[in-house]
């Protein structure tokens, strides 16, 4: 999930825009009066984004690598947590220029990058909650429907509900790009969505559809998905005949849930800070104003935690990145491998020759 863009200093009336101008920090940073956010402070914004952004794209950059380039990783199940890591990393690519934002106190980067950032964000906050919302209805079939889900999942099927999943994120995705710009103001050169007249309509309008579609109603989807499961699993104690199988099951099973709780713990506070903001209420403390900025950090720190849930919980994805991290480790298997495969060959060929002369003409 993701966040528009940051000035410097904070504004407690341009931060009534959090929401309802698409804007969740575009104005964090403005002049409340005479008060401004301390230097060290942007700089430890500046270097969390920094350490969330080469963390995160190391990490999510191994995940699609790992599902790419080994043939048993591409179940149904990552096809989905491939789109979900190539959210993140396209939107912790725009950290750094977000850090610059916070730092310079202007957006430096002219009006088509800001176009594309926003963009960015936008398409990662929809693409990031519909994936998550599919794994989990993909988890409920695999174990309520386990004979349906032998057709219904399949990697060829989630790759199309992937492509879906961008196209619908589309629907926002695109406007907001056309809506952003790099604005002058008093302060400087701003990067943020600018609305249609009369703004006093369309941001509650835009707030709430952002608010209700990239959150609650996948939280609601997610939550009846999970409820329905578990109360699946403590009926039948062997799913598919098999308890090699079964075990898989709730293995993924527990991964996704995991995957979605930490989503939702990331991203809850932000959301709840959105909705009283949309009931008017103002963050004009500075205990308020270091919640919101706590508030965004651990959003953007979602998209950085998912490898490493995937590396800790998942056998598979812990003895990939092993080998993607460490190849040299397993090359005396590699070569165990082939010396075996060149013995079973002069055997086969050595019984195919003794074979011969017994064989009439």
């Amino acid at each position: 999930m993701a966040l528009p863009f940051s000035d410097p200093f904070f504004q407690a009336d341009l931060l009534r825009e959090l929401l309802l101008n698409g804007s969740f920090n575009d104005s964090l940073f403005n002049s409340t009066g005479d008060r401004f956010l301390p230097f060290g402070v942007q700089v430890t914004i500046v270097v969390v984004y920094l350490i969330v952004c080469v963390v995160g794209l190391v990490g999510n950059c191994a995940v699609m690598y790992v599902i790419i380039r080994y043939t048993k990783m591409k179940t149904a199940t990552n096809i989905y947590i491939f789109n979900l890591a190539l959210a993140d990393a396209l939107v912790l690519m725009t950290l750094p220029f977000q850090g610059t934002d916070i730092i310079m106190g202007i957006w430096p980067f002219g009006n088509a990058l800001c176009k594309i950032a926003i963009a960015i964000d936008y398409y990662n906050m929809f693409t990031s909650t519909f994936t998550l919302t599919m794994m989990s209805v993909d988890r409920y079939i695999a174990i309520c429907h386990p004979v349906k889900a032998l057709d219904i999942r399949t990697p060829h099927k989630a790759k199309v509900v992937n492509v879906c999943i961008w196209i619908l994120a589309s629907f926002i995705g695109i406007p907001v790009m056309v809506m952003g710009s790099a604005e002058m103001d008093s302060e400087g050169i701003e990067c943020m969505v600018q609305l249609p007249d009369p703004e006093h309509y369309w941001e509650p309008v835009f707030g709430t559809c952002v608010f209700m579609f990239s959150f609650v109603i996948p939280v609601l989807i997610i939550t009846i998905c999970y409820s329905l499961m578990i109360r699946r699993l403590k009926k039948v104690r062997v799913l598919s005949g098999s308890r090699e199988k079964d075990r898989n099951l709730r293995r993924i099973t527990r991964l996704v849930l995991v995957v979605v709780a930490v989503f939702i713990i990331c991203w809850t506070p932000i959301q709840i800070f959105v909705l009283v903001q949309n009931l008017g209420a103002k963050p004009d403390s500075d205990v308020k104003v270091a919640i919101l900025l706590f508030c965004i950090a651990l959003g953007y720190t979602n998209s950085s935690l998912n490898p490493v849930l995937y590396a800790f919980l998942d056998e598979n994805f812990k003895a990939c990145f092993k080998k993607f991290c460490f190849p040299s480790a397993f090359r005396p298997e590699l070569q165990m491998s082939n010396r075996m495969c060149s013995i079973a060959k002069d055997v086969a060929y050595a019984c195919k020759n003794s074979d011969g002369p017994n064989n009439p003409a």
